[in-house]
């Protein structure tokens, strides 16, 4: 079967300025069933021979009960490879985000399963250390999101509030970053998403997702974009020291994320004269 990954996704004007808006987009038909279904196999296969969750899910915390979490993919074989350097998706982290080229922070398969619960109220770049506010999260569900599957949730311009920086998922998150955004008339867009539509969100916008009610799994993929000339800074956290050992190893703090373990996904043709 013949897929081209790399075949460009046009946006317009409108949709470049709603996400610098509002922090997030949800784009229909970014991929086919016939795509979904190909790369979609082997990221279940890996995803359940990867997980190291063997709890029951009454006995987990909050944030292990979100999803089973299973990262870097990329690395354990060809199929998943391609997809996650496919220019498509990484195309559309560029034109949204308005940088000249991105690199990769890293993938993550998110699996929650029937009886899943919510992932709490956060922003990623909690967990980052990165030095500036472009990042962008290709979240790609391998099947269609109705609202009983859990599908994610965004809090409309949140990009721009400092409060909750501070916060993992958590209880916690979820009570005091809600509460947050409804005392300041943040719009919350919880829809469910067609099969083929891929969301994207910034790093610093507010999100979270309800639980999973069907009796399915909720199989998403996502892909980290940085700029790609993003450096690197000293971690806030202990979860940003994780990360920078993680997937930033061999960074220089203060220096562009220029690893073997980043590299670049996409660059925008530059015109000549």
């Amino acid at each position: 079967m013949a897929i081209d990954l790399d075949r460009p996704y046009p946006l317009t004007a409108q949709q470049i300025a709603d996400y610098r808006r509002d922090g997030y987009i949800k784009l229909k038909q970014v991929f086919n069933a016939d795509e979904l279904a190909h790369y979609g196999a082997e990221i279940t296969r890996l995803t359940i021979a990867l997980n190291t969750q063997t709890k029951p899910l009454e006995e987990r915390s909050t944030y292990d009960r979100a999803f089973l979490q299973v990262m870097n993919l990329w690395c354990e074989g060809e199929t998943v490879r391609e997809f996650v350097f496919g220019k498509r998706l990484a195309g559309l982290a560029a034109a949204l985000m308005e940088v000249d080229g991105v690199r990769l922070y890293h993938d993550q398969s998110l699996y929650k399963e029937p009886a899943g619960g919510i992932t709490p109220a956060h922003a990623d770049q909690y967990y980052w250390p990165l030095a500036s506010n472009r990042t962008i999260t290709a979240w790609v569900p391998r099947q269609a999101v109705p609202q009983d599957m859990g599908p994610l949730a965004f809090f409309a311009g949140s990009q721009h509030v400092e409060f909750g920086r501070d916060l993992g998922i958590s209880d916690e998150s979820e009570h005091a970053i809600t509460a947050n955004m409804e005392a300041h008339g943040f719009r919350v867009v919880d829809e469910p998403f067609d099969l083929g539509e891929v969301s994207f969100h910034s790093g610093w916008t507010f999100h979270r997702a309800g639980p999973n009610r069907s009796t399915r799994p909720r199989a998403v993929m996502t892909v980290i974009y940085m700029d790609r000339d993003m450096r690197l800074k000293a971690p806030d956290n202990p979860m940003q020291q994780a990360d920078r050992e993680r997937w930033c190893t061999g960074a220089v703090i203060g220096e562009v994320i220029d690893t073997p373990g980043n590299p670049i996904l996409f660059e925008a043709k530059v015109a000549t004269a």
